[in-house]
């Protein structure tokens, strides 16, 4: 029975979204998201045949407009969508860049009807990359201390300046860039969104070594880039507006609310490495009883995923209930990471070489990489203070200007 109701035309979509996914998902890769997406270069034929595939459906970003390229997708539908990709250990292979995640909503919330022409297909068909440039080397929690400057030199916008974190920049073919525009204004409306192409000899991408290995982040240097006068999003000196709409899209993309793919149990894990009883219980008791604690804290989040996507669905869109699900996401993550390598004992100490498993080894790297989740997009206390703010309407003590 389908979640909801029982309505029967969900569930002739459900047969037709899980036939669809029978016939186009290669199953070489059910179950492999993450890995599948980690290898930036030289992706498999499987993995390119399959962002083709439903890139042209339109079902990597089910709800957008179909004048777009979108599916076209009833939310409920896109939820049932996302259920049968889950079962077939499918996932999305456009939500591990930031087009379908951010840039594309914003642009959608925002953008003129030429932007939207421009910038929505190629995103929905996964035929760009996109970067976000905020955080700089002095602006990062205090964003709108942000010193880019563009500066208006009649028929285009001459940038420069530095960011930094810029995540995939080396990747991307663009960027959606907060910069200032009127430093004469107070530092909140005194900034502007810009669609700005990254193929161009003005902009410079350093990445940044990370503890778990490979990294997606960078140092993005601007030296007299530019940008037409239609990169402009949103009108001028409000790109604040525009940049904080973004970075509720991007919340809701790190809660669970748009992911897909299949994740084993973590009591089935378990089992894998330690000993169990008679009965197939897990012999160690506090393990069992953590392991039931962190069920418990993953149920209740996808409930409350449920809510929120129910409470989005009537705002027409992402709301401040994000960043009680990104930080309860975090929690889930964070806690399934160190549980599974104290489970795995001394297979969950590998690095690389023959001893360990492929999987052994991704686990140890994803759990070093998962301590950026608390700081990245928001870090924790900075959702905990939106959430005093905007959702419990305690007073801002801050004292910020």
């Amino acid at each position: 029975m389908a979640d909801f109701g029982g309505d029967l035309e969900l569930e002739d979509f459900r047969v037709e979204a899980r036939a669809w996914i029978e016939a186009n998902f290669p199953k070489s890769l059910a179950g492999k998201g993450a890995v599948a997406m980690s290898e930036r270069q030289g992706q498999s034929a499987d993995l390119a045949a399959w962002r083709e595939a439903i890139g042209e459906k339109g079902w990597a970003t089910p709800t957008w407009p179909t004048q777009y390229g979108g599916g076209g997708l009833a939310p409920q539908q896109a939820r049932v969508l996302q259920q049968e990709m889950s079962k077939a250990g499918a996932f999305n292979p456009l939500l591990f860049g930031m087009g379908v995640t951010m840039i594309g909503p914003t642009i959608l919330d925002y953008g003129t009807e030429a932007q939207k022409a421009k910038h929505i297909p190629p995103i929905v068909r996964g035929e760009v990359q996109w970067c976000v440039g905020y955080s700089e080397p002095n602006a990062g929690s205090d964003l709108a201390s942000l010193q880019t400057k563009a500066v208006d030199a009649g028929d285009h916008w001459v940038i420069n300046g530095q960011k930094t974190w810029t995540s995939g920049a080396q990747y991307s073919d663009w960027c959606g860039l907060l910069t200032r525009t009127d430093p004469s204004a107070r530092k909140h409306d005194g900034i502007s969104f810009m669609l700005v192409d990254m193929h161009q000899p003005g902009i410079e991408t350093r990445p940044i070594a990370l503890i778990a290995g490979a990294s997606p982040f960078c140092e993005t240097f601007f030296t007299d880039a530019t940008a037409p006068k239609d990169a402009l999003l949103g009108q001028l000196n409000v790109g604040w507006t525009v940049g904080k709409r973004l970075l509720q899209h991007e919340r809701a993309s790190q809660t669970g609310a748009v992911g897909g793919g299949r994740t084993v149990p973590l009591h089935e894990v378990a089992k894998r490495y330690v000993a169990v009883d008679a009965d197939g219980r897990i012999e160690d008791q506090d393990l069992r009883t953590r392991l039931v604690r962190h069920e418990m804290d993953a149920k209740v989040h996808g409930l409350t995923l449920a809510r929120v996507m129910a409470e989005s669905k009537e705002a027409n869109g992402a709301t401040n209930g994000a960043s009680v699900l990104k930080n309860s996401a975090t929690h889930v993550a964070q806690t399934r990471a160190e549980l599974t390598l104290e489970i795995m004992g001394a297979q969950g100490l590998g690095w690389e070489g023959g001893d360990f498993t492929r999987e052994e080894i991704e686990t140890v790297r994803g759990w070093l990489a998962g301590k950026a989740m608390s700081i990245y997009g928001g870090s924790s206390e900075i959702q905990n203070n939106i959430i005093s703010k905007r959702i419990l309407g305690l007073p801002d003590n801050t004292q910020s200007s």
